[in-house]
């Protein structure tokens, strides 16, 4: 027995978002994830591998930064606009979800840099060259933006694994097509 899509659900199976907007899609997912990740494992290892892996969380976290802007410039000028997947309450609640996501991306990478910038220290770009921000350590505000940055990151994590859970009800419970829009393959 096949299930008829409700018509609410039409909309989303008929179309798809554009190849980079779903390619910067998963791709700040997976920064997002890597970096949670690294940042997560790194107090577990020898102080060398600490100190390479705290490296590559600064490297990935400024590529996470040019990923974000290429993203919200893209999206505010060519990316493909969709309506709602849903509507009512369940639509706006999707909606402030992103803006909420989009909001704490930024603030989570400002406040990378202003870490970086209080703690003074250098670090290595991807092995290829040496980065420092500033020259002078500003303890209290080095503590205050890593507090602020794990917080967030957290928080982060936490929202992107709902709104992950929520797509798989839409794909796997509702199947209505709405996580579709975010995959690849096929013509929009």
């Amino acid at each position: 027995m096949t299930q008829t899509p409700s018509p609410v659900a039409a909309p989303a199976a008929a179309s798809r978002y554009d190849r980079a907007t779903i390619v910067l899609h998963w791709l700040t997912a997976v920064l997002v994830l890597v970096l949670f990740a690294l940042a997560m494992l790194w107090d577990f290892m020898p102080h060398d591998v600490h100190k390479q892996m705290q490296s590559l969380h600064i490297s990935l976290g400024i590529v996470l930064a040019a990923v974000l802007l290429l993203r919200l410039v893209w999206r505010a000028t060519r990316g493909r606009r969709l309506p709602m997947a849903v509507e009512g309450l369940q639509g706006k609640a999707a909606k402030a979800m992103h803006y909420l996501l989009y909001l704490l991306l930024v603030a989570q990478v400002i406040l990378g840099f202003a870490w970086r910038w209080a703690q003074a220290e250098v670090f290595q770009f991807f092995d290829l060259f040496p980065l420092r921000f500033a020259d002078v350590r500003n303890g209290p505000l080095a503590h205050l933006f890593g507090n602020l940055h794990d917080v967030i990151g957290w928080t982060i994590v936490i929202l992107a694994g709902l709104h992950a859970a929520v797509a798989l009800v839409h794909h796997h419970v509702l199947k209505d097509g709405v996580l579709k829009r975010m995959m690849g393959g096929g013509r929009p």
